[in-house]
């Protein structure tokens, strides 16, 4: 745009020069005029070419990647090049376009992951109604109740997924009450107390003061302390120690829970909250560990995990306290 307003003002000075020249009649000044015009045209065609170069031709290539950006070419970039106006809007197209790159690499991710998870229990379902119906074996009572089984897994993974969704849409729906922590989660512990005791883990429980009257969703923080009870008998396949300890300091409140399992290496750790990620001690679907980082946001709180490979995972989740109201 200077270099612009540049040509524009030396066209200007030139008409204003030429006819100040001709006006005059010399013949130096037309003199001047032959030598002068000449170049201060030349000076003017270069800065035009300058301004194309630096601005036109940017916005140009903008306008094409966007256009292959519409299209579905998420590869689509720009290079940060230009004007000092045009390379701002360069560098904004660029990040857009990785992000939406990275969504419909997601998006693929999870349809592949959600065919894979859904393929063995529909596997299972349809071998048993196919043998019932050849008559290998009757409809009896085990055969029904396997069935079932599977069937929940599926109905299962479909509510983890909706509520990955609402999460992540920021439309879950939390519903907020005063709770007693401390019962909360004896609760949790004492109802996977004999899975844990069968697998020869021992449960520590340690639970601070003021406690009892912390503002948030009972129900859900109880599916994030289930998730990471069963994550964490889990991972310790020839027993050993949970530690499940509650406390509030000031404005927050942490729930740590601790196992003396196998551990994550550093390299699985980054992803341990991806969707579909499983440990090699996992059961599960993988989406465990990612509702519970979904519905601890939810909260405006922060889970964290730190592990050391052969000695044990530490999660913490920390949630603020509010006030209760009258």
């Amino acid at each position: 745009m200077v270099g612009f307003l540049v040509f524009l003002g030396l066209l200007v000075a030139l008409g204003a020069f030429i006819a100040t020249a001709v006006l005059g009649s010399t013949s130096e000044s037309r003199w001047v005029v032959v030598v002068v015009a000449p170049l201060v045209v030349a000076l003017a065609v270069v800065l035009v070419v300058r301004y194309v170069r630096r601005t036109w031709l940017p916005v140009r290539d903008l306008m094409a990647a966007a256009d292959s950006l519409a299209d579905g070419d998420y590869a689509a970039r720009v290079d940060d090049a230009g004007s000092a106006t045009v390379r701002p809007v360069a560098r904004s197209f660029n990040m857009m376009a990785r992000r939406l790159e990275q969504a419909d690499q997601e998006r693929r991710q999870l349809l592949a992951d959600l065919g894979h998870e859904l393929r063995t229990p529909l596997t299972v379902v349809r071998g048993e109604i196919e043998a019932m119906l050849d008559g290998v074996h009757d409809p009896d009572q085990a055969h029904l109740d396997l069935l079932l089984e599977e069937v929940t897994v599926m109905e299962r993974l479909i509510e983890d997924l909706r509520t990955i969704g609402l999460a992540e849409a920021g439309a879950l729906a939390l519903h907020p009450e005063p709770t007693d922590v401390a019962q909360l989660v004896t609760d949790v512990v004492d109802t996977h107390r004999r899975a844990a005791t069968a697998a020869g883990v021992d449960i520590d429980v340690s639970l601070g003061q003021g406690l009892d009257d912390v503002v948030l969703d009972p129900i859900r923080i109880r599916e994030v302390l289930v998730n990471l009870v069963v994550n964490a008998v889990h991972a310790m396949p020839d027993g050993g120690t949970l530690s499940v300890t509650a406390g509030r300091h000031e404005d927050a409140l942490a729930i740590e829970v601790a196992d003396t399992g196998i551990g994550i290496e550093p390299e699985d750790l980054e992803r341990v909250f991806d969707r579909f990620r499983k440990g090699s001690t996992s059961t599960g679907s993988g989406l465990g560990l990612t509702i519970s980082r979904d519905l601890v946001e939810a909260h405006d709180g922060t889970i964290a995990m730190s592990s050391t490979p052969g000695r044990g995972t530490v999660v913490t989740v920390t949630l603020p306290v509010l006030e209760v109201s009258p």
